[in-house]
């Protein structure tokens, strides 16, 4: 009998632990607001689906914060990145929404044992997940001399860049290292959104490290207007309405197996898609009840509509998921850290 009588109490009070916890932290949010902190600027990318992302998920937050967006752009979100790892409250009221080539730009230099170069580290962030898998390209202008990736082997193509650190500086270095392509860089725009408009104005022929889902987002009639080609899938698998279109991927035009290797450490990177993620030291509690608030806001039929009708495309990554990947990326050779880091040092034809 008192045995038993023991046996449900336990059994309640194991029920009342996430009922306790659930409550306060609704206790903690109630009236408080969210910032959600942008590592590039506005318009671009990651920051049409920052917006997105906060104007859906409070509802599925216990207490319903206010979410906003801010933008800090820099260094290829690096400056952001050093922000939420230094100087913003690490309480769960500030979420991060970096670029996914910073993150395995802090993980190389930390596996290279470079702790000068940045401010932040990755290691300790704490992901709450991806809104989806990016898929890079290299798109150029319809009347640009470069028609294919085959001619890009042979012939010089000007494009836009921004800073060492961003997906459009580095892969193309990249590709220029890896596989003998002439790409020249004009670099120092701060975001996609600059190098599209001069695209528009001609002031260069193209772009690569390009995610996908943000030219269908950014600009979606360029290429059922025939505006521009894409030359090459800059990812170790491809998507598939790319491979439909019969772009092949960069990593089959590796010069050497090391290279091929390499090109696919660095590919990895677009499994971060686009990132969400907070400071170390947050209360679990918090993490967990974020974590579970992002996912059902990714399964939002809201929102889901809401990204058809804008044009991006949610194909959502747990923090779980996440978190696993950045642990897996840190048992990646020396070595290979060591020539991936070499390979995006950009070097002109």
């Amino acid at each position: 009998m008192w045995r038993c009588l023991a046996c449900v109490g336990i059994i309640a009070a194991l029920a009342a632990g996430p009922a306790r916890a659930q409550e306060a932290v609704a206790q903690f949010y109630k009236g408080r607001q969210i910032t959600v902190l942008v590592g590039s600027s506005a318009g671009g990318g990651y920051d049409i689906y920052a917006r997105l992302l906060s104007r859906h998920m409070p509802k599925y937050i216990p207490g319903n914060p206010g979410i906003v967006v801010t933008n800090m752009a820099g260094a290829g979100s690096n400056a952001a990145a050093a922000h939420l790892f230094n100087v913003a409250p690490r309480d769960g009221t500030v979420i991060g929404a970096l670029q996914n080539s910073a993150v395995l730009d802090a993980l190389l230099d930390a596996l290279l044992g470079d702790t000068k170069r940045l401010r932040h580290d990755a290691t300790k962030f704490v992901h709450l997940g991806s809104a989806t898998i990016d898929h890079y390209v290299c798109i150029a202008r319809a009347d640009a001399p470069v028609k294919s990736f085959q001619d890009l082997l042979t012939h010089e193509l000007i494009i836009g860049a921004s800073h060492p650190g961003t997906s459009t500086r580095d892969f193309p270095a990249m590709l220029n290292n890896m596989t003998g392509s002439k790409i020249r860089l004009v670099s120092g725009y701060p975001g996609t959104r600059e190098i599209t408009l001069a695209i528009e104005k001609d002031e260069v022929k193209g772009l690569c490290g390009f995610s996908w889902s943000s030219l269908k987002a950014q600009r979606p009639n360029w290429i059922a207007s025939g505006f521009i080609r894409v030359l090459v899938q800059e990812h170790d698998k491809g998507h598939l309405d790319i491979n439909k279109m019969g772009v092949p991927l960069a990593v089959d035009f590796a010069t050497t197996p090391e290279n091929r290797r390499v090109m696919e450490l660095i590919y990895s990177s677009e499994t971060f898609g686009r990132p969400y993620m907070m400071a170390p030291g947050v209360p679990e509690e918090r993490i967990g009840a974020l974590r579970k608030a992002f996912m059902a806001t990714m399964r939002d039929q809201d929102l889901l509509a809401e990204a058809q009708r804008i044009g991006v495309v949610i194909d959502p990554i747990s923090g779980e998921e996440l978190q696993t990947l950045s642990e897996r990326t840190f048992a990646t050779p020396a070595a290979v850290v060591e020539r991936a880091k070499q390979a995006m040092e950009y070097r002109a034809p």
